[in-house]
Order: structure tokens, then sequence, then C-alpha cells
């Protein structure tokens, strides 16, 4: 059988579609078509179903994907230089999720991967929305991302990563002003009914506000947002300069609140959480450098709070 085509076949099952091989592999759609022609004319039968968006495999193709894939991984492992030769790295892994998420935990917890736990590789980090990063991952531009939506179908495999608790924080100027009070024996109280209140997000349709709104209040927003910036981190120094209220996940503004600077606004018998991902291409984590990343990312995870 030839290993040319068990590469375009595994690529296609990967991808859900052989626009998308295609793309990956460098080749033509009509080359991908004929590859995987000239394959099932080997074995004998379909090894896909064709359908109006992309294709699925026949219990046959699936059966092939789960026998070839690791194999194939391994050889490109060491055609593309899995053996380092003390010139620098032998291989790059390409990283991407929310830049605050990748900045405050993720890389510091790969910042130590490869002292004594296998060959040295690089990593590159991308930022990008959910979005964002999982079009990128399924197109083959990264080989792991970290997302806060869990993807469907078969092309993308995810683990639960961690939960993040959301909390509404504003700086003291704005919370002596605002009439809040802190959740006691009875519900909690809406803040700023009277009046829009100066929100600050990542995004024009407060993501984050929302989930906390609908989560708390069982309500939309009071109002639209005041400063919009596509980084939790830029958020935070907004608030921190008195811009507005914000929510945010409570591992970001721990210093600050610890010192006074920020003020929590709420405590919520049960806080709003926000769960984070981890995810690749599946059949991907058979390679050895895919595979540390992801084990060290949910070990670390383990001990986020």
């Amino acid at each position: 059988m030839d290993l040319a085509l068990l590469r375009t076949f595994v690529a296609v099952h990967r991808a859900g579609s052989f626009t998308r091989a295609a793309a990956l592999l460098g080749l033509s759609q009509p080359a991908v078509t004929s590859q995987i022609r000239a394959l099932e004319r080997q074995v004998g039968r379909p090894l896909f179903l064709r359908q109006a968006r992309g294709v699925t495999p026949t219990s046959l193709g699936e059966e092939l994907a789960h026998k070839a894939a690791p194999h194939l991984d391994a050889l490109a492992e060491i055609a593309e230089g899995g053996v380092a030769t003390g010139d620098g790295p032998a291989r790059t892994l390409h990283l991407t999720g929310p830049p605050e998420f990748l900045a405050e935990r993720a890389l510091p917890a790969l910042s130590g991967l490869d002292k004594g736990e296998g060959p040295d590789f690089g990593i590159r980090a991308t930022f990008g929305t959910a979005q964002e990063s999982l079009e990128g991952l399924a197109a083959g531009h990264h080989d792991l991302a970290i997302s806060t939506v869990r993807p469907r179908g078969g092309l993308l495999t995810a683990t639960a990563l961690c939960d993040e608790e959301l909390v509404l924080v504003a700086a003291p100027t704005w919370a002596d002003r605002l009439p809040v009070e802190r959740l006691g024996g009875g519900p909690a109280p809406v803040p700023g009914r009277a009046q829009p209140l100066p929100f600050v997000d990542c995004h024009e349709s407060l993501p984050l506000v929302a989930r906390y709104w609908t989560a708390v209040f069982d309500a939309l927003p009071p109002g639209p947002g005041a400063v919009i910036v596509p980084d939790l981190r830029a958020v935070l120094g907004c608030v921190l300069a008195g811009a507005g209220l914000a929510v945010l996940p409570r591992y970001l503004c721990a210093g600050p609140l610890a010192e006074g600077r920020l003020r929590l606004l709420l405590n919520p018998a049960v806080a709003p959480l926000r769960t984070y991902f981890l995810v690749a291409r599946t059949g991907t984590l058979a390679l050895p450098h895919l595979s540390r990343t992801h084990d060290r990312l949910l070990r670390a995870a383990a001990d986020w709070s």
C-alpha cells in the first residue's frame, strides 16, 4: 500500500474535507480526490461517505485511520527532524489561545518542558479568539489550542483543562459610588438599575459581563460597554484606572484585589465559572512533543484555582 496515499487518506480523515486536506497537503483538490479513489481501489471498498459538506469515514475508513495514523505520525516525526542535533530545537510546537490565559498560565507552565523530559522543541504562540483558534487548528496552522468553546465533530479532540471563577470588580472610586451590597441571606441586588453602568469588556457583546449577569441576576447587562479592548489584561488596566466595572477571571485580578487597588463588588454563593478546553486534531497526540505538552498543561491545571 502506497505511503503517499495513506498520508493523503489520514489528512482527509482528520480534516473531514477534501478541500481542507488539499490545503494542508499543498495539493489540488482533484489530486486529493484521485489519490483517495486510488486507495479505495486498492482496498476494494469505500473509505469515505461523500456529503454536502465534507466527508465522513466508513467503518473501514475509521479502522484504517486508527491503524495507520500513529505510524505515519511517527515517520513524520523522524522525517521532520525528531532527533535533536545540538544546533537548536528539533521541531516546533504551535500553540494558540486567548492572550491573557497563554501569557499568565499556559506559557509559564511550559517554560521548563524540555528539562529532562525528552528532546528539545521550540514553542510558538499565537493569540486568537475561540473561533480563530479552532479554525486555525483545524486548518493545520496550530498543533494545540486552548479554547473556551468545546468543538463539535470528529476532527478535533477536546479535553477539559480547568474552570476559572469570574468576579465583578471595580476600582475603589467606583465601588464607593455604586449601590452594591455583598450577598447575604437574601437575593443578590442588581446594581445600577437607575442608570447604565460603564462596563469594560473584551468585545461589543460584553461576553463576560453577560455571562455573569445571566448567572447571578438572571438578567441582561444594564447598558452597553464603555471601553472595549480584546485583551483581559488591558481590561484590568482600564478598570484600575477608573474606566468602569468589569467581570474578570479571579486569578487575573488576585494581586490588585489583595492590594486594595480593586474591589470585589459581589460575592455570590455560586460563582459563575468559565471552562477552558485543551484541543488537538484527532490522532495527533500520538506525536511525542504534542503528547508531552498536553500532559504538562493538564498537570499544571490541577494546581490552578
